[in-house]
């Protein structure tokens, strides 16, 4: 039995790689829906508190601690390119809903001629509507679901489909131990770009979990992604042996490791809950390392930071993420319960 496990687990790491890049359109849904997360490296998928913008990561974090607050979270990518959205949160008998809109501008571009002369602009941006939904099935068990309609345009191309999400988690009765099991980006295109085109979307399955020290203010967690691509490290399919100019040996194609291939999967988050009104967090993603850095500086790719701060009537999130030498990205989040704003 032991053995079967090992093979179903193991065995596609060591088969060829699974060449996807390049065939998925709606690449904006990878990016993070709170700057929470976003300062956590967009990990923040197993923490059961009462953070709408988490939950719109993982529908089964929902719960009705959220009623009535709604949720605002802007991103700023470098370049021009800036992302955003808007969610609220009610409690009914049939459980918790969240209504969101989220949108990905990728600002303005010249278009030229075949020789090079400006002729006009253009931009392009995508967008997603929907919902979230979650029922709590017992005291440690929640499940929970999204479908949103999705629509881009890009230059005079567009596209239209729709989206879900599945997600179950379980919270352990001393409530310092979450785990989670989620299926991200689950639909379907019904528009594509051209005729021709093959577009899917980014399916995404993710496992997650988290534990509370319980005489120490730190949260640890950790969550694997893109395990149904269980080969995801990225290799040319074009590449070919190369030559030593000084003694002629043939270096070979680079291939990875079997310990490469599992870390390529591992996405790592601490925080640090200093008081009820103030937090810390960092996340370190090895996938996104490996494929951003400098080779000869690679810098802080792959980390990530942030910080939380509680105010009378609402709350900051601030998130940014080290990508590459290139630049960074800037998140900033704002959350309160309408609750707080009525006169008493």
């Amino acid at each position: 039995m032991r053995k079967l496990v090992f093979l179903i687990f193991f065995l596609p790491f060591l088969s060829k790689a699974q060449y996807y890049a390049g065939t998925q359109t709606f690449q904006f849904l990878n990016a993070s829906t709170s700057a929470r997360n976003a300062g956590a490296g967009n990990g923040l998928i197993s923490v059961y508190d009462n953070d709408l913008g988490l939950a719109l990561d993982n529908p089964a974090l929902l719960n009705e601690k959220m009623k009535g607050q709604l949720q605002y979270s802007y991103g700023m990518y470098p370049a021009g390119v800036n992302y955003g959205n808007v969610s609220y949160a009610f409690h009914s008998k049939l459980g918790t809903f969240a209504p969101s809109v989220r949108y990905f501008s990728y600002g303005k571009f010249v278009e030229t001629d075949e020789i090079g002369n400006a002729i006009g602009e253009f931009s392009g941006s995508e967008y997603a509507i929907g919902t979230s939904y979650c029922r709590k099935i017992n005291d440690i068990m929640s499940i929970g679901a999204s479908l949103s309609i999705l629509g881009s345009q890009l230059y005079r191309y567009s596209s239209f489909g729709f989206t879900s999400s599945f997600s179950g988690l379980l919270v352990h009765p001393n409530k310092l131990l979450c785990a989670t099991f989620l299926v991200k980006n689950a639909g379907l295109t019904l528009k594509d770009y051209t005729g021709t085109s093959q577009s899917q979307l980014p399916l995404d399955v993710q496992v997650g979990m988290s534990y509370k020290l319980k005489h120490a203010p730190f949260r640890f967690g950790f969550q694997a992604h893109q395990l149904n691509h269980l080969n995801n490290v990225y290799l040319d399919p074009l590449a070919k042996p190369t030559y030593d100019p000084l003694t002629g040996d043939t270096i070979p194609i680079y291939t990875p490791s079997i310990g490469t291939k599992i870390a390529n999967h591992f996405n790592f988050q601490v925080e640090l809950l200093a008081s009820k009104s103030f937090q810390m967090r960092a996340g370190f993603n090895y996938m996104r390392r490996e494929q951003l850095k400098v080779t000869d500086h690679p810098g802080l790719a792959g980390f990530s930071t942030g910080f939380s701060l509680k105010l009378k009537k609402f709350n900051l999130d601030y998130g940014i993420q080290f990508y590459s030498k290139a630049g960074t990205i800037h998140s900033i989040g704002l959350s309160s319960s309408l609750s707080n704003w009525k006169k008493k």
